[in-house]
């Protein structure tokens, strides 16, 4: 993989990630390649060696993988600012699953062993890394125990409250998409248009133009079960 750097007007992303100085940013963008991935990209294959570290800086990317019964499963979705790929040197590893992009996304490429370099060049880097793992594991529990303790359309009601959380906490825009909010929830399409339908006629959830507005988020807590 060719590395020539990455544009400079993300040298202010990658202080941000960092939390470091312009210099140091600018060191660290030395070491990177400038990568853009179209919407359902595969990023990454399940089964190649694991060589590349990937830092997501536009859009968002799904970890996925097969279940047993044949259907998609959602294991991580990565937003700006997440790690995925090699991060640590272990050349005989290989990728667990599929990362493909669920939007246009935008990554920065590191080399594995440059990137093992930055982190013990730079702590700010280790740092960045550790914090985002942090991240990661706490949200694969959080998906684990939902999917392990809520109905199914309890989950549906747990991930519009987290979507709607991203934003202004009322309303989720665009509207999301059925069969993508199903792959999120480990559940079916017609799983998800049921609940929404439910939600909608008992006047917790109102769809309007390219949204879904949370008209009583408290009921729709109240029915995470």
């Amino acid at each position: 993989m060719r590395t020539d750097g990455l544009a400079p007007e993300l040298d202010i992303f990658l202080q941000t990630v960092f939390a470091c100085s312009p210099e140091t940013a600018a060191s660290i963008g030395r070491r990177a390649a400038d990568r853009r991935y179209p919407v359902r990209a595969v990023i990454v294959r399940q089964g190649d060696r694991a060589g590349t570290t990937f830092l997501l800086v536009e859009g968002r990317a799904h970890a996925l993988s097969c279940g047993v019964e044949g259907q998609l499963v959602l294991l991580h979705e990565f937003l700006p600012g997440d790690f995925f790929g090699a991060i640590t040197q272990t050349p005989q590893s290989s990728e667990e699953a599929d990362i493909v992009a669920a939007e246009d996304s935008r990554a920065a490429l590191f080399l594995a062993l440059d990137f093992i370099a930055l982190i013990e060049t730079h702590s700010c880097v280790g740092l960045a890394v550790s914090r985002a793992l942090l991240r990661q594991l706490r949200a694969a529990a959080e998906r684990v125990l939902e999917r392990t303790t809520l109905s199914a359309s309890g989950r549906v009601c747990a991930e519009l409250l987290r979507l709607a959380r991203l934003g202004d906490g009322r309303s989720i825009r665009p509207a999301p998409v059925l069969s993508k909010l199903a792959l999120r929830v480990n559940s079916t399409r017609e799983t998800v248009s049921r609940t929404i339908n439910n939600l909608e006629r008992r006047g917790v959830v109102r769809r309007e133009r390219g949204a879904l507005l949370i008209v009583a988020p408290q009921r729709l807590e109240e029915m995470v079960v």
